[in-house]
């Protein structure tokens, strides 16, 4: 295997780079090699909405064995779409001002200087990394039930819920997705279509059964009529609801900025992955509130069997639900296998895309001298970063095996955690945006709007969120397994912990790369070393085969 990054460069230096834009460096990625179609499905595939919703919808519903946002989780959907748009209009901005794959390191880099703009680099890193393991855990134990409905073999479905074979499929998962990953850009994003579209139909097919067993009354009793107010948060505390449950939602949502890592490969770099960040929140936005009302309506809130509120089914609302929604007749069993198979493929297409936008994060950093050389050497034949994917597939597999052993209930307090470090980066990027185009602000009521009031509402919404939200996760008794036992860590409450472990171990790993190299974080390399301030310029537009 041979891998390029130009020049050799000297041991703990950054490698030499090419400015081809404002401050982006020339990566040996493959450019135009994604379309604005494209650039939506890899954004809407890395979103896995039938994944996130099976794992997440239940903890907006409930935790702790109490309802928490209850017949009101659309209503938090909708809030969090809010400063979810309102930060892709941040990502859009800066995009086109410096199209480098590093996002948020590079453009909080500029903005605030190395050592904020490396701890966002590490925020998307940390959140990559810890989110695998929940993938991993539902592709496995999907894998089993998939094949175990279409064979009518109900010892391979039980496998799904064996941890030992369930963890040796979502290792396996991890494998095979990092080396599709390596193989080049056009290679992970051409099965995305099929796969997406079968999602789409699966979710689809379910909200269209559920909405007409609750209309045609023939539900069961556990159903609930849905209401238009269950689209306002009227009667929920913003501290101790709505601000945990935003970051759960926020967890539902995210995933649209892959696009905008992929940047350099994207046609036209300057404006498709913006777009298509912005579209697909509006298309998740419309998903994801049918699809939750359609489920709650079905199901209803409550603590007992199929109930949302029961912590039984916090991990996989689908799964709960299935069987009582389509029955035991042939028809029934085709379409929980198709609701199984699209599960197994949203996990698994999200697994692939979450790889992606983390091995160019660490690439964007390396160029930048921000972390070892190598993780900035990309194949010479397929035009990908090598050590960071590869480098990428292996601490997932090892972090998921690691919560594995510890607790298997702590996979389910990664959903929380996640959203924290979402917020963490997401903030940052607002707050970068703000400041990067601080001096033109009032150039236009434009660029006031988009460039100032948007960005900045979007952080400071997502700040406050994570302030309350860490407090709430802290409690004891905040996530309890199915047997009602409080998981914690130390006592404190484990979805806390784990994200404020992970904010820990990049101050950790900044410090000591700022012993061993410092030339980042003197502003000698790369990004740190930009104007914080440029004067923005047009640039021409690039012609573009269609």
């Amino acid at each position: 295997m041979r891998a390029t990054t130009g020049p050799t460069p000297s041991p703990g230096a950054a490698p030499a780079v090419t400015t081809t834009g404002p401050s982006t460096t020339a990566k040996g990625l493959k450019p135009g090699s994604v379309g604005l179609l494209g650039s939506i499905v890899v954004s809407l595939s890395s979103t896995a909405p039938a994944y996130s919703l099976a794992a997440s919808l239940g903890l907006v519903v409930a935790s702790g064995g109490v309802l928490l946002a209850g017949v009101k989780a659309p209503s938090i959907l909708l809030l969090a779409f809010v400063p979810m748009w309102m930060i892709a209009v941040a990502f859009q901005e800066l995009n086109r001002l410096d199209p480098d794959c590093g996002t948020t390191f590079t453009w909080v880099t500029r903005a605030f200087g190395p050592t904020t703009g490396w701890l966002g680099g590490w925020g998307i890193i940390a959140a990559d990394v810890i989110v695998m393991a929940n993938l991993a855990q539902i592709a496995g134990s999907y894998g089993f039930r998939f094949v175990g409905a279409v064979t009518d073999v109900d010892a391979i479905t039980a496998l799904g819920g064996d941890t030992l074979w369930s963890t040796v499929a979502g290792v396996a998962w991890i494998a095979v997705m990092t080396v599709v990953c390596h193989l080049g850009v056009e290679v992970s994003t051409r099965p995305q279509y099929a796969l997406l579209g079968i999602e789409v139909l699966a979710l689809a097919v379910f909200a269209g059964v559920a909405a007409f067993r609750v209309l045609d009354g023939t539900a069961g009793v556990t159903s609930i009529t849905p209401s238009l107010d269950w689209l306002w948060p009227s009667g929920l505390d913003p501290a101790t609801v709505i601000a945990p449950a935003m970051l759960t939602a926020l967890f539902i949502y995210w995933g649209w900025d892959t696009a905008l890592s992929l940047n350099e490969e994207t046609t036209d770099p300057r404006r498709t992955p913006g777009r298509s960040a912005v579209i697909s929140t509006v298309l998740l936005l419309g998903i994801y509130v049918l699809l939750a009302t359609a489920t709650i309506a079905f199901a209803g809130v409550g603590t007992d069997g199929i109930g949302l509120g029961s912590p039984g089914n916090a991990d996989d609302v689908f799964a709960a639900i299935a069987p009582a929604l389509f029955g035991s007749s042939v028809l029934g069993h085709a379409a929980t296998a198709l609701l199984a198979f699209a599960i197994l493929t949203s996990a698994s297409a999200s697994t692939q895309t979450t790889i992606l936008p983390t091995a160019r994060t660490a690439l964007s950093m390396a160029a930048h001298g921000a972390l070892p050389s190598r993780f900035a050497r990309v194949h010479e034949r397929f035009r990908t970063p090598t050590w960071s994917t590869f480098g990428m597939g292996i601490a997932s597999a090892g972090c998921y095996v690691l919560f594995t052993v510890l607790s298997g209930t702590l996979l389910t307090a990664l959903i929380g955690s996640v959203g924290l470090m979402i917020a963490f980066y997401y903030a940052l990027t607002g707050f970068a945006c703000v400041w990067v185009f601080r001096r033109t602000l009032l150039d236009s009521a434009r660029h006031f709007v988009v460039r100032g009031v948007v960005p900045l509402l979007g952080g400071a919404t997502l700040t406050v969120a994570f302030g309350y939200g860490l407090a709430q996760f802290a409690r004891p008794d905040w996530l309890q397994d199915a047997d009602g036992r409080n998981v914690t860590v130390l006592g404190i409450g484990a979805v806390a912990v784990v994200g404020v472990a992970a904010i820990a171990v990049g101050v950790v790993l900044m410090v000591v790369w700022r012993l061993r190299s410092p030339g980042f974080f003197v502003g000698r390399t790369g990004a740190a070393g930009k104007d914080p301030d440029p004067v923005e310029r047009r640039q021409p537009r690039p012609t573009v085969d269609r």
